[in-house]
């Protein structure tokens, strides 16, 4: 019987050594591993798991192209606006300066209409300047037929003798009257050298000089007649 405890014990003894020597073994091998710990392993991403990571690339990659594009359409936009008031300025200046020129032409519109009217009425307000004038036609035209014929004594005598002759006088005053312009009044020096030349042709008997003179003084007779609005109040013009 104290045989059996005997070995029983020394069975569980050695038993107990034995799993103590394992424990032992076992807790040696298992605190380098509790000092130095193995890392984590990582979990398998899952396929849900990589499909939503790919979808925010997706979106990000998609926010970063749309962000871009509204960018350039932005640029795009500002310049076409730009452009487009650009046209726009012009044009509406243009319109400005258009319209300052019509209010320009306008006036000036006004302005000779006025002018003509004043004239008119000082023209039926003279009558007898309006005849010194008549009286001119009536000379020149006498004058270039007699030229025409040759027969310069009888141009001489409707001329005079010089351009201090009466008549001559009152159609100086008649112009010096209608005159307002300085193209009139510069026209009507030609008249007056025109008609000088011609008397002293006349009276030298020059055909061609005369002939030339004639025509002179007619043309610049014509030219002022039209100047100073005298057209169809004078007969032969």
């Amino acid at each position: 019987m104290v045989a059996m405890v005997t070995e029983a014990w020394t069975l569980a003894g050695c038993g107990a050594g034995a799993a103590s020597s394992k424990s032992a073994a076992v807790a040696a091998q298992e605190v380098p591993m509790m000092l130095h710990p193995a890392p984590p392993k990582k979990p398998a991403p899952s396929f849900r798991a990589v499909a939503v990571s790919s979808s925010k690339c997706q979106d990000r990659d998609a926010a970063v192209v749309g962000r871009r594009r509204g960018i350039a359409s932005c640029l795009l936009a500002a310049l076409a606006m730009a452009s487009g008031s650009g046209a726009g300025v012009g044009a509406a200046r243009a319109a400005i300066l258009e319209a300052d020129d019509d209010l320009e032409l306008l006036e000036r519109v006004k302005e000779d209409k006025k002018k003509r009217l004043q004239k008119q009425g000082l023209i039926n307000a003279s009558a007898a300047e309006t005849g010194y004038l008549q009286e001119l036609v009536y000379k020149l035209s006498k004058v270039g037929q007699a030229i025409d014929k040759d027969d310069f004594t009888a141009a001489g005598d409707v001329l005079g003798p010089d351009t201090g002759a009466p008549w001559v006088q009152n159609v100086n005053a008649a112009f010096s009257k209608f005159s307002s312009s300085s193209e009139e009044k510069s026209t009507v020096d030609s008249f007056n050298s025109s008609l000088a030349s011609l008397i002293t042709s006349v009276s030298k008997s020059d055909v061609e000089s005369s002939k030339s003179a004639f025509v002179s003084s007619a043309t610049a007779l014509e030219k002022w007649v039209s100047l100073a609005g005298l057209t169809g109040k004078l007969k032969g013009f």
